[in-house]
């Protein structure tokens, strides 16, 4: 359903407000550049600071700049289900093409909690879900054993996962088939998950370097795996810089090196990334040749 490189977008802001018109250019720009389907208020979109009515201009936004020529897979995450029974219901009406969801995070529940959370979701509307496993972020693990059970409801569609446990895309494979959906949620190891079965990346690198994600993700489709490798070598610097510090402050400035007048604000409690990983991400671009 899903494949290739799909950014996490950032959310660009101006005096505090969402910047409706740099992200519509932003959107135009990673479309022409090969994006294949994009996710905006995740994580790297700021979701945690935007309030119900921004969050869902921001999808409403994004599906209109889209206007179908690629996916959109709004994030609508929430540790309450009834939020996120509501963030779901408005990303149908909006016009999403499907919903990321994170576990629910802080509540810590258990397996039969999270299987819970998700089927009552799958019940609440057949808009497509893709499960989003980051237990760094959530301290909350979606077990492969869930992630089987979830994979039964038909709307429930694939998964990001962010574990960085590669084996778990041999383990998905076996517990829920080839057809779900399986995407890296890690930019750096997301030639070794495709060559283990996925089939893209929900990617942050891609916000910044969306033509060289696109192309790698293109090689590993044809099973190129030598190309892969070199356009991996040139992005791996850039995988790693943005997270010099904390994100999307890193990828923020990057797009302000590569996107004239982009605004970098961020809200706090994000801030700008310091001096020393504003120069790696500065090396990285340059060795991806980028600036």
């Amino acid at each position: 359903m899903f494949d290739g490189s799909i950014p996490a977008l950032v959310t660009p802001f101006r005096d505090g407000s969402f910047a409706e018109d740099a992200y519509r250019s932003l959107i135009d720009w990673q479309i022409e550049e090969g994006s294949k389907a994009l996710v905006p208020c995740g994580t790297t979109g700021e979701a945690a600071t935007l309030d119900f009515d921004e969050h869902f201009e921001v999808v409403r936004v994004c599906v209109d700049q889209a206007a179908g020529r690629v996916p959109v897979i709004a994030g609508c995450g929430s540790n309450d289900t009834r939020v996120a029974i509501r963030n779901l219901q408005k990303a149908e009406e909006v016009g999403a093409d499907a919903a990321l969801f994170v576990p629910p995070y802080y509540n810590r529940p258990n397996q039969d909690g999270i299987y819970r959370h998700f089927e009552a979701l799958a019940g609440a509307s057949s808009l497509p879900i893709v499960l989003y496993n980051v237990p760094s972020r959530t301290v909350t693990d979606i077990s492969v054993e869930t992630v089987a059970r979830l994979g039964k409801f038909p709307s429930i569609v694939g998964i990001k996962d962010a574990t960085g446990d590669l084996a778990r895309v041999s383990r998905h494979r076996v517990a829920c088939g080839e057809e779900f959906c399986q995407l890296s949620g890690n930019d750096d190891l997301a030639l070794p998950f495709n060559a283990m079965g996925g089939v893209g990346c929900i990617s942050v690198t891609a916000n910044a370097a969306p033509r060289l994600c696109a192309d790698f993700q293109a090689a590993c489709a044809i099973g190129d795996y030598g190309e892969a490798l070199v356009l991996h070598d040139r992005l791996f610097p850039l995988h790693t810089a943005l997270f010099a510090d904390a994100s999307p402050g890193p990828v923020k400035y990057a797009l302000t090196k590569v996107r004239t007048g982009f605004p970098g604000e961020l809200r706090l409690p994000m801030t700008w990334p310091s001096e020393e990983a504003q120069q790696a991400v500065d090396a990285a671009l340059a060795h991806a040749g980028l600036i």
